[in-house]
């Protein structure tokens, strides 16, 4: 076996394949999207542009992706293939303290990332891009919309001598404009696309066998079918009447297209109860279909508990208290078989699992998830463990980044042989490839079934079944995808022998102020929307802080509260409205601006525009409405020109008060410290006495204050004890 030889590559690491080579070469000269399978080695691809770019050109590489899991794996691969020292390979995440997080860019040669990490690092100018390479956008396909590798491409070709790219995908998706989008966020000059059957890459891969069992739903579950459709397509009959449904037939309404309706519905009750439990039928279906009723039950449990609760929606109680809905309930209760599926999941796993092989189950939903491992573990030579995301989801926690590592290393050394995972499996984890993938559901989705094949078939001849309940939406979402793989490949095959290049055009660098306009303190909590980097475009300069009322604040006094129209119609309802106005209304010039159009939450017009009209005459707080983030930015924008131009430079982050006593001055001192509330301060004076012992507690003191932990006290101290000096963040 060759091996690629390089003065930066351990020796007899890498395999040598042309086609990597090949790839590497190119993508070595021009911004490089790679679209490849996942046992075709897109990382090798990557680590191998990395050294030759770090050899001839000098400088740092930034290599991003979008879990923690991953960011460490990736380290490991460098470091193992790779001369590079581990203080020059350094992972960043958002657990790293900003100030440190400087230091190892000034430091460090290589840094793999987060990318929500580096783009609010480019936002507080933590960060330039500058003197970075190469940028590696692992898992590109998510560089579209407002994900943080857009933002990050943007600002590394506008602030980079020579900006290289490289993109790497399993499959960027289905359709032109996804895939073009992109291409375009990326500024992608050259398409590489390899796929097993390609003549370079057979040699390299192994066959896999692919196989789809069809079962029949039982007699009871196609009663509740029949329920449940029965309550959905009155609701879709009522969104047909108003004119918000051109059918009620099922077969050609989709989920989306009802989702969607939540914003097109204004002022109308009726059809907003229509829209919300047509949604929760949908997904009712869903579940019964696929999954089974375990799953089923539960959820609907859930709706029904909701629904009992202080402030229920209207329409979960109007949906509770059909008798359908109870009918199906009484039906569930009594059935304690399980989705046909299941059945022939054992019979599949049984036959397959033999020596030392071993299986993937991917499923949705993690109740299935439970259910499977559940099922599984009475069957003789099976032995599931559960694997999910990190997300806490509907009272129920997920595992922890050590969790997972210690189950994928338990699944490795074989004391399990199967995995019953959901799609935190698919996406780039190091997962030991396997014998056999089983689709507990297909996916409408050829990203995701692209990724769960890739993981069998690396080291030797690898099988995928997909399990599909006859006559239901399983049939329909397995031919979806098949479909937009094959169109997938068509449209990659005519964007590569097209012209790729028209999308590494540099952005118009006259969109771009060189020199900021003057700058504005926005709260903490807004950094991650699509506002900030739209304020930094227009050349806003921007400084951060904890801010007690509002989000954004300009000279002049003006303090802008930003709403989205459905949070606004929920802060009427919940009484936090006229409170932040009251609050808000102690600045000179307070504005509340509405983002997003059509009333949201069900809420009475009259209610609606009661609020708006008590905003404006009895509280003297001006509205503003906006359709979008980029159009609040453009609105900031203005304002803050207005105030320059009018000589206001200034922002205090102090707001008047009303007369106050001793007592309430010495709060209003405490609390301007960061992180500490009403409730803390008051702790805090009643455990120093005075506002001076406050200030002069030592960092061991303020941490046996009840609900203050070592990392806010930390905080304080440096706030209290740091010099000040010119330029620094407010």
């Amino acid at each position: 076996m060759q091996y690629v030889e390089h003065p930066l590559l351990r020796e007899g690491k890498i395999e040598r394949r042309i086609y990597q080579e090949v790839i590497a070469a190119k993508a070595s000269e021009k911004n490089t999207l790679v679209v490849a399978p996942t046992a075709l080695g897109k990382t090798i691809i990557a680590i191998m542009v990395m050294v030759h770019v770090l050899h001839r050109r000098g400088g740092k590489i930034l290599f991003l992706s979008p879990t923690k899991p991953l960011v460490h794996q990736h380290r490991r691969s460098i470091i193992e293939k790779t001369k590079l020292s581990e203080e020059e390979v350094i992972t960043l995440t958002g657990e790293i303290p900003p100030e440190k997080r400087r230091e190892f860019y000034e430091t460090s040669k290589v840094i793999v990332s987060t990318p929500q990490v580096i783009e609010n690092d480019l936002i507080r100018g933590y960060l330039n891009l500058r003197d970075f390479s190469l940028i590696i956008f692992d898992e590109a396909h998510r560089a579209v919309g407002n994900y943080s590798y857009v933002y990050i491409a943007e600002r590394y070709v506008r602030e980079a001598e020579n900006p290289l790219i490289l993109g790497l995908t399993a499959s960027p998706g289905g359709e032109k404009e996804k895939i073009e989008e992109v291409m375009r966020n990326l500024y992608i000059e050259n398409l590489e696309v390899r796929t097993e059957k390609d003549p370079d890459v057979r040699p390299y891969v192994h066959r896999i066998e692919i196989e789809w069992r069809r079962v029949q739903l039982p007699r009871n579950f196609r009663e509740i079918k029949a329920l449940l459709t029965s309550i959905l397509r009155d609701y879709l009959s009522v969104l047909k009447k108003k004119g918000y449904l051109e059918t009620r037939d099922m077969r050609k309404v989709s989920r989306k297209e009802i989702l969607e309706l939540a914003s097109k519905i204004s002022g109308d009750p009726e059809a907003l109860i229509a829209q919300a439990n047509s949604v929760r039928l949908m997904h009712a279906l869903e579940l019964l279909e696929t999954q089974g009723a375990t799953p089923l039950r539960k959820y609907l449990e859930r709706l029904k508990e909701t629904s009992l609760g202080r402030g229920a929606q209207k329409s979960l109680r109007e949906l509770v208290s059909d008798s359908r809905f109870s009918r199906v309930m009484e039906i569930l209760k009594g059935i304690n078989e399980s989705h046909p599926k299941m059945k022939e999941l054992k019979r599949i796993l049984s036959k397959e699992l033999f020596g030392d092989k071993r299986a993937i189950v991917f499923t949705q939903y993690r109740d299935t998830v439970k259910e499977i491992v559940n099922e599984l573990s009475d069957e003789k030579g099976i032995k599931p463990i559960a694997f999910i995301g990190q997300a806490n989801r509907s009272g129920e926690r997920g595992m922890s980044q050590k969790e997972q590592v210690e189950i994928l290393e338990k699944f490795r050394s074989g004391k399990y042989n199967v995995l019953v995972a959901t799609s935190v499996a698919e996406e780039g984890l190091d997962i030991p490839s396997v014998d056999l993938v089983v689709f507990y559901e297909p996916i409408p989705s050829e990203i995701r079934s692209i990724q769960r094949r890739g993981r069998t078939g690396r080291f030797g001849k690898g099988k995928v079944v997909v399990l599909v309940a006859k006559g239901t939406r399983d049939e329909t979402y397995y031919w979806v995808s098949v479909s937009k793989e094959e169109k997938m490949r068509e449209e990659l095959s005519k964007l590569k022998f097209g012209k790729a290049k028209e999308y590494g055009q540099q952005p118009d660098l006259l969109s771009f102020s060189s020199q900021p306009i003057g700058k504005i303190i926005v709260d903490n909590r807004e950094i991650g929307s699509e506002v900030v980097r739209e304020l930094e475009r227009l050349g806003v300069g921007l400084d951060f802080s904890e801010l007690g009322v509002g989000d954004y604040l300009l000279p002049d006094e003006i303090c802008i509260e930003r709403k989205r129209s459905d949070d606004f119609a929920k802060s009427i309802v919940d009484g936090r409205l006229f409170t932040q106005a009251k609050l808000l209304k102690r600045y000179r010039n307070p504005i509340l601006l509405i983002e997003g159009e059509g009333y949201r939450g069900g809420l009475h017009p009259h209610s609606y525009l009661g609020a708006l009209i008590s905003l404006i005459v009895d509280f003297g707080i001006p509205v503003i409405f906006s359709r979008n983030e980029k159009e609040t930015a453009i609105i900031i924008h203005m304002l803050l020109k207005r105030a320059m131009e009018r000589g206001k430079k200034e922002i205090s982050l102090r707001i008047k008060r009303p007369r106050m006593g001793t007592k309430e001055y010495q709060r209003f001192i405490v609390e301007s410290l960061p992180g500490v509330g009403p409730s803390l301060a008051d702790s805090l004076l009643r455990r120093f006495k005075t506002v001076e012992r406050v200030m002069t507690a030592s960092e061991e003191e303020l941490i046996e204050v009840k609900n203050l932990g070592e990392k806010l006290a930390k905080r304080i101290r440096e706030v209290l004890t740091k010099p000040y000096t010119e330029g620094n963040n407010y």
